[in-house]
This record gives structure tokens, C-alpha cells and sequence, in this order.
């Protein structure tokens, strides 16, 4: 016979196959075999149509190309016979999916089979049928298969059941025809229609709430008797299981029921008493048993509040940690994970077992079991669980060292409750995995003991001992740098000695060895040689005897090929040769630094508070603390948290001139708009339009004071003294922030008389204590100039002392400020001061004046601030 005929057999044509030595090969036998089919197929062969099509199955799982072969499979469909039907039906389910066109021509054939007398086709039309329907066939077969799930042979039922799942599941809105029928399911004996049956009420709650309902209502008690049954039932050989009968349908049920008691206190109460005898008859030597206790503990924790059985399906878990399985370890760790938010007390109570499984020799087990012992620490137990996780610590492999050092820091930064304690056990981990800690953990470090001033020698002492011992561990060696650096004479003279303490005698010179050993150890890195610089350089004045010998040792690294080692060597052996009269003031110990503030913004979570004068305080979000020792930008308003962001470029020269970071902070609702390119920043901060666009990068200005004669044409102005103090902030008085919706025409209209126009005088500023006139007049034959003239009246019954007057314009404006006519201003109105400004508008006639203003005083020595805007100056200037 022709190898590649079709009447060859398939186990011939698998055997032709499996023989081939390459992919070439098996190519070639797959082409010859497809042609030899396709003219079969061409030649309408029925003797061996079958046949081809099992071996076109065989091609297609293999992955070549048999879509020539689809009308066969309709062609066997249609065939009176048995096996041709089954082979057909295989082929449609194999070779065609629901997104065939062609499969619209089989919904006949189904409809047929599904009420042929032969219940093997029937299962055959509903095995397919549940396989590949889609939603028209759905539709149009639906009242077939509901009518089968009450037919006579349960396999039948079993099948209907399957696919009616998938029917709900493309048109879910035939899931109220299916409720009943599948309610009656429930009640079958049969454990393959039960199952099925199951399956389908859980897919219908899934998809419908009125079944939901409907079946809390109707099947709550028929699911609970089910299950009490297959618990109790005696030995059946053919559902056992490892002595369990039917743990399959011991599962379904209960997930049955954990979808009908979630919600819902009747339906609870209902089960209650099966899911405990469940709970305490199963049992759980065998892998089946552990199966259904882990279902039982996953219903309990999803059904309403019943606080035994909870405690029980806890101790369920509490078991499983003690099971030799790594699975089941793993399933109970991440079920505690869920049940520790419901009932923290009981899951408390196995605290020692899952501190084993943190040992566990099972990478996922120790991870898994750390992450729970994170959540179970609280004030009461932190410091007992703490001192474990340090003890292993030490023996803990090093991939899990970062880890579990990451979960002890967050654990010891979290509920410390005193600072000794906190020290001491960072000291520890930084001992044992120092050089796991992440930078901002010994940063933290540093500023609690810096804020712990009754505890520097205690802690410089431990540090000095501790590094002895773990000289290799970088974190631990920065935090000692740094901490003899600062506190080196403490620990020369043995200063703050506590009671716990043990005497130890370190002379100065032994307090240099560690430094100088540490800075010539090749393992320290850039940063920690750096600092070890820098504490050398404060120990030179803290301990004049070794002054040369730290000098010897700064010098040997002016050399160094490290440019930041090379330029710190060089500049400290300057401040050590030749500024021996400052050395004392330039080392002294750094300010203690605020702890609030800086776990505040390590959390990205605290505001700052900014104090005031008063005592009162400003809380600013995003944690970004308001320079008030920068007048410029308290005087723009531009360090405010609600004024847009400048452009890169622009923020970057504003730093360089002034020395103040004008970035704000990012906002916590995002950056919901973004900064047009072009747009001037500061036009935009005082609300006089936007200008044409322009290059992105914008001219700040540098800023002049009362006491310079020149114009600046810059955009920014500063006037008077180029520094304020810290200041009171009384009010902020002057007309609010309007766009120029009139074109550049102020409210206030001017008059004439024959030497010209005659502005009216403006308020331009008042506040309870003070009051500012602006008087205006233009010289002849310059219209784009304004003379103000500015007259400041005290209204309080306290003399102003230092007065200062300053104002900013926009790019569009010159400013000149004459000098003041005093900086004392009198009491209530018995005098005052005059100031004389020059303002040139290079957008005379478009754009109107507009100016922010501040007046900084003294009253009885107290700083006092006031600012505002002024935007109703005369139409016309």
C-alpha cells in the first residue's frame, strides 16, 4: 500500500513521523501526508474519511496548518453512525474554535443530536457543544440543554450541567432559566451530577445576584445536609480516598457554601455546626484530608463573624506550620496573612511557630513567614520577637540577610518606645549586616543620637567597641566615624558614664587608630573614607595632642587619585596649618538636627511646621518647609505650594543668583498641568496674563537696592537691603490677583487740566497699623514713565524702627527706588515717610502697573512682616 494513500493507518503514518531525524524531514512526511489527504478530500473518499481526519488531528497537534480538513469534520457530524460522529465531533472541537464562520453550519446537527434517542450522541453534542459554543449558538441551543438537565442517564445530566456553564457564561442573561434546574441538581445522589450541579450554582451566583439570593433562600439547607452526609457517610470503595470519601465533593461544597455564607448572617448560622464537625472529624495525616481542612478554614474566615470557629480554623493553620510539607507550610503562612487583619489575638498565639518557619531552610517559607511576623509585632512583644530576629540574623544565610535586616530596622524604627533601646539594637544589626542596612537606616541613626544628648558617650563607647569587632560592616564604621568626629572627647574622658556601662580606658590616640584605620582599609568606600576625613579634622581640635599625627595622616591623601579625597586632604590641611584661630569655630558640633522633621520626610508623609514669631506655626504640605530668610521669594510668593512650577532652566538661575531653591515640592494630587513651554513664570505668579511664547529658558533678574542710582531692565527687583530677617507675618492687605480682562486698563480712570493728566491718589496698601498713599505724576513728553511717590503712615501707637520698603515688578517694567526719607516711622499718624520710585512701562497703553510691595519693621525689637499686591493703580500709567 502507498505510504501516503489514505487509506494509510494513522499508527503508519505516527510511525513514518517519529522516524524522522530532522525537522526537514518530518516537514516533508507531514506535506506528502496533507496532500495525500486533500485528494481525498477533492475525490469525497467516505471509506476512509474518518481515518483522514484522525490523522489531520494528529498534523494539527503537531502545529502545521489543517484548515482544509474543517468540512470534513461537519461532513462526519452529519453521518448516521456512531464512530463517525465521534470522530467528528473531536475534529470540530479540535480543529475549529467558537471564531469559525463554519461553525455556524453545525448548530443544526447539534440541535439533532441533542434530542437523538442514542444518549451516547446526545453526550457527544453536549461534550462539544460545551467546548466551542458561541453566543448565537448559546441562544439558539439553550432550551435544549436546560431540557437535558433533567434527562433520564445522570452522565447525560452531568454533561448538560457542564455545558450549561458555559452558556451562562457567554449570555449571561439566560442565567434565570437555568436557576431552578440547577437547584434541583443539589438534591442528586449521584457525586458526578452533584458535582457539576455545584459547579453550575457557583458559576450562576458569579454571574447573577437574584441566583445568589435565590439560592440562599432555597439551597442553603440542601447544600449543608449534602455535605453532612458525604462527612458521615460510611466506606464507599468507590469514592475513597486515602480513607476520605469523595474529598473532591467535600471541596465543592464547601466553596458552595462559602459563596452563600459571605454576606450573609442566616446562611452563617446555617453551617456553623457542619463546618465545625468538619473542621475537628477530618483527618490530617494524608494529603486529601489537608485539602478539605484548608477549604473548611478559607469557608470559616470568609462567613460572617463567629469568633470560635475562627479561633479554631486558626489553630488549623497553627498545625499546618507544623507539618513537614513545604506546600502546606506555605498555603498556612499566606492564609495567617489574611486572617491576622480578622482575629490578631489568635493568630498571635502560634507567634513562636511562624518565628520557626522564619529559620525554615525554604527560601519562599522564610520570606513568606517574615512578612507575617512583620505584622504580628506590636508595643507588647517588639522587644522579645526583636531579640530572636537579631539571634538569627547572625546565623542567616546572606541572601536572606537583606531581607530580614530591612523588616528588624523597620520593626525597631516603628515601635521603639525608648532611645537606649533603639541604639543598642541597631547597633546589633548593624554589627552583624551592616553592610545590608539601606543608607537612610543609619542616616536615621545618626539624628537620634544626635537628639539624644544624655546618651552621646554611652553611645560613642559602644560604637568604639563595636567597631573593634565588625570593622568590616560599612554602615557600623560610618556611624562610629562619625559619632567619635563629634563626641571624641566623651569618649577619651569616659564622660555620661550609666550603670550598665563597663569602664573602658581609650586614650586620644587610640581614638585616631580607629579613624585612620578605617580611612586605609581598601574595602571603605569614597564616602566613608570622606567622613573619615572629616572627623580627623574635628579631632585635631578636640585633641591638640595628636594635632601632627592627624595632620601626617590628612596630608598622606593630598596625592590621592580620588579628586573629592585629594581636594578635602588639601583644604583640611590648610584649616590645620594656617587658620588655627578658626579651626575651633569650623569643627564644632553639628546643630542637633529635628528628628520630626526627618522621619517625616522619609515617610513622605508628615507636613512641615514652621514656627513663627508668635509661637503659632504654618503647616505647609509635601513636607517643603517656607524660607523665610529669603526675601525675593517670600516676596514673589514663589516657594508656595499652589504656585506653579518654573521651568528647569529658569529655577536653576534663580538658585545661582540667590542661593534658594525655588523648586517646589511635587504635589500629592500629581502634576495635573503642565507648564506651557515658553510661559513666563513670574508674569503668571502675580495674574497679569501670559506673554507670547517665547524660548523656555527665561532671565531672571538680579536685584538692586534703594542705595543704587542705575535702572535695572531686568524682570525682578529687589529693593533696599539685599537680607531680611525672620519675620511676623501680621497680613497681607492690597486688591487681589485679576487677570487683565480690560486690555491693560486699570479701574481707577485719570483727568486732565492744561498741564496734563492728573492721576488720582491710591491706597495702595493698609493694614491695622500701617497705611500706604501712592501719588503719581509723569514728566512731559514721556508718557511710558511713572513718578510714585510713596507715603507711609503708622497707625499703631508703637514707633517703627528700621523701616524698609522693597517691590518687584514684572519683565515688562523698570523700577527705580529712591532712598527713604527716614527708617523711623512716628507713632499714630505723627509723621511719616516718603520714598520716591521711578517705573518705566515698556507696554505703555496694553499693559497696566502692577507690583508686589514689602515693608519689614521693628516694634520693641520684634521682627514685623507685611506684604501685598497692588493692582489698582491708575488707568493710563
Amino acid at each position: 500500500m502507498n505510504p501516503f494513500s489514505s487509506g494509510t493507518r494513522l499508527r503508519d503514518m505516527i510511525r513514518a513521523i517519529r522516524a524522522c531525524k530532522t525537522a526537514a524531514e518530518e516537514r516533508a512526511v507531514v506535506r506528502k501526508e496533507s496532500a495525500a489527504i486533500r485528494a481525498a478530500v477533492g475525490e469525497s473518499d467516505n471509506e476512509y474519511r474518518h481515518r483522514n481526519l484522525a490523522k489531520l488531528m494528529f498534523i494539527h497537534m503537531l502545529g502545521y496548518p489543517t484548515h482544509f480538513g474543517q468540512m470534513e469534520c461537519l461532513k462526519l457530524i452529519a453521518a448516521s453512525g456512531f464512530p463517525e460522529k465521534r470522530i467528528g465531533y473531536l475534529g470540530l472541537m479540535l480543529l475549529l474554535d467558537e471564531r469559525q464562520e463554519v461553525l455556524m453550519l453545525v448548530t443544526n446537527s447539534l440541535k439533532q443530536d441533542l434530542n437523538h434517542s442514542n444518549q451516547y450522541i446526545v453526550g457527544l453534542a453536549l461534550c462539544a457543544l460545551g467546548n466551542i459554543c458561541s453566543a448565537e449558538m448559546a441562544r439558539d441551543l439553550a432550551p435544549e440543554v436546560e431540557r437535558l438537565l433533567q434527562f433520564r442517564d445522570p452522565n447525560v445530566r452531568k454533561k448538560a450541567a457542564l455545558c450549561s456553564i458555559r452558556i451562562i457564561k457567554k449570555v449571561p442573561d439566560l442565567a434565570e432559566n437555568f436557576m431552578n434546574p440547577a437547584a434541583s441538581l443539589l438534591k442528586e445522589k449521584h457525586h458526578g451530577v452533584l458535582l457539576t450541579g455545584l459547579q453550575l450554582c457557583t458559576d450562576l451566583c458569579k454571574v447573577s445576584e437574584e441566583a445568589l439570593e435565590y439560592f440562599r433562600k432555597k439551597c442553603t439547607e440542601s447544600v449543608v445536609k449534602a455535605l453532612k452526609d458525604v462527612a458521615n457517610s460510611p466506606y464507599a470503595p468507590e469514592y475513597d480516598i486515602s480513607g476520605i470519601t469523595d474529598p473532591f465533593l467535600h471541596i465543592r461544597l464547601l466553596r458552595f457554601l462559602r459563596i452563600l455564607g459571605h454576606g450573609d448572617a442566616d446562611a452563617s448560622d446555617c453551617m456553623n455546626d457542619i463546618l465545625a464537625q468538619v473542621a475537628t472529624k477530618t483527618e490530617s495525616n494524608k494529603n486529601a484530608g489537608n485539602a478539605i481542612l484548608y477549604e473548611c478554614v478559607e469557608t470559616i474566615m470568609s462567613i460572617e463573624d463567629n469568633s470560635g470557629l475562627r479561633v479554631l480554623a486558626i489553630n488549623i493553620l497553627g498545625r499546618f506550620l507544623s507539618n513537614r510539607d513545604n506546600n502546606i507550610r506555605y498555603v498556612a503562612l499566606n492564609m495567617l496573612m489574611r486572617a491576622i487583619t480578622v482575629d490578631a489575638q489568635a493568630v498571635q498565639r502560634h507567634r513562636a511557630t511562624i518565628l520557626e518557619c522564619v529559620k525554615d531552610s525554604d527560601a519562599s517559607i522564610r520570606k513568606r513567614a517574615l512578612e507575617l511576623l512583620y505584622l504580628l509585632v506590636n508595643e507588647s512583644n517588639v522587644k522579645s520577637l526583636t531579640k530572636e530576629l537579631i539571634e538569627h540574623l547572625e546565623v542567616s544565610e546572606q541572601e536572606f540577610k537583606g531581607d530580614l535586616t530591612a523588616k528588624i530596622c523597620s520593626i525597631i524604627e516603628k515601635f521603639s518606645t525608648e532611645k537606649i533601646w533603639y541604639i543598642d539594637q541597631m547597633l546589633k544589626v548593624l554589627s552583624e549586616a551592616g553592610n545590608f542596612v539601606k543608607d537612610e537606616v543609619w542616616h536615621a541613626l545618626i539624628v537620634v543620637i544626635s537628639n539624644a544628648s544624655n546618651l552621646h558617650g554611652y553611645t560613642v563607647r559602644c560604637l568604639y567597641k563595636a567597631v573593634q569587632t565588625s570593622g568590616e560592616q560599612e554602615s557600623l564604621v560610618r556611624v562610629a566615624v562619625w559619632c567619635i568626629g563629634e563626641y571624641g572627647e566623651m569618649l577619651v574622658n569616659s564622660t555620661g558614664m550609666l550603670d550598665i556601662e563597663e569602664p573602658i580606658t581609650v586614650t586620644e590616640s587610640d581614638a585616631v587608630d580607629v579613624i585612620e584605620i578605617s580611612l586605609k582599609n581598601h574595602t571603605s568606600d569614597l564616602t566613608t573614607r570622606a567622613m573619615c576625613l572629616i572627623a580627623l579634622l574635628k579631632l585635631s581640635s578636640r585633641f591638640p595632642a595628636c594635632s601632627q599625627r592627624i595632620k601626617d595622616i590628612v596630608v598622606q591623601n593630598k596625592g590621592s587619585l580620588v579628586l573629592e579625597l585629594q581636594q578635602r586632604s588639601i583644604e583640611f590641611n590648610s584649616i590645620i596649618e594656617k587658620h588655627q584661630n578658626i579651626r575651633s569655630l569650623l569643627v564644632e558640633r553639628m546643630p542637633v538636627l529635628d528628628e520630626a522633621t526627618y522621619s517625616g520626610r522619609r515617610a513622605g508623609s508628615l507636613s512641615a511646621t514652621i514656627p513663627t514669631s508668635n509661637g503659632a506655626a504654618i503647616n505647609l504640605p509635601n513636607g517643603v518647609a517656607k524660607p523665610t530668610a529669603a526675601p525675593l521669594v517670600d516676596l514673589l510668593d514663589l516657594s508656595s505650594d499652589d504656585a506653579p512650577a518654573p521651568s528647569s532652566s529658569g529655577s536653576d538661575f534663580l538658585h545661582d543668583l540667590l542661593g534658594v531653591d525655588l523648586s517646589p515640592a511635587p504635589s500629592q494630587s500629581g502634576t495635573s498641568q503642565a507648564q506651557k513651554s515658553g510661559t513666563d513664570v513670574l508674569l503668571d505668579l502675580l495674574s497679569i496674563g501670559t506673554p507670547p511664547a517665547q524660548s523656555s529658558s527665561f532671565s531672571s533678574d538680579i536685584l538692586s537696592t534703594s542705595q543704587d542710582n542705575t535702572t535695572s531692565s531686568d524682570n525682578l527687583q529687589r529693593l533696599s537691603s539685599p537680607s531680611t530677617p525672620s519675620a511676623q507675618i501680621s497680613s497681607a492687605a492690597g486688591g487681589s490677583p485679576i487677570m487683565d480682562l480690560l486690555d491693560g486698563f486699570a479701574p481707577n480712570p485719570a483727568t486732565s487740566d492744561a498741564n496734563g493728566p492728573v492721576y488720582p491718589s491710591v491706597v495702595a496698601f493698609e493694614s491695622s497699623s500701617l497705611k500706604i498713599l501712592f501719588n503719581f505724576s509723569k514728566p512731559p513728553g514721556n508718557p511710558q514713565t511713572t513718578t510714585i511717590q510713596a507715603t507711609f503712615t503708622n497707625k499703631s501707637p508703637n514707633t517703627f524702627t528700621d523701616f524698609i520698603f522693597q517691590a518687584a515688578v514684572p519683565k515688562f517694567l523698570q523700577l527705580h527706588l529712591d532712598p527713604a526719607s527716614s527708617n523711623t516711622l512716628p507713632e499714630s499718624g505723627n509723621g511719616s515717610i516718603t520714598q520716591d520710585m521711578r517705573v518705566t512701562n515698556s507696554q505703555h497703553g496694553k499693559k497696566s502697573l502692577v507690583m508686589r510691595i514689602r515693608i519689614s519693621y521693628k516694634v520693641d525689637s520684634k521682627d514685623i512682616l507685611e506684604e501685598g499686591q497692588i493692582n489698582n493703580f491708575p488707568r493710563g500709567l
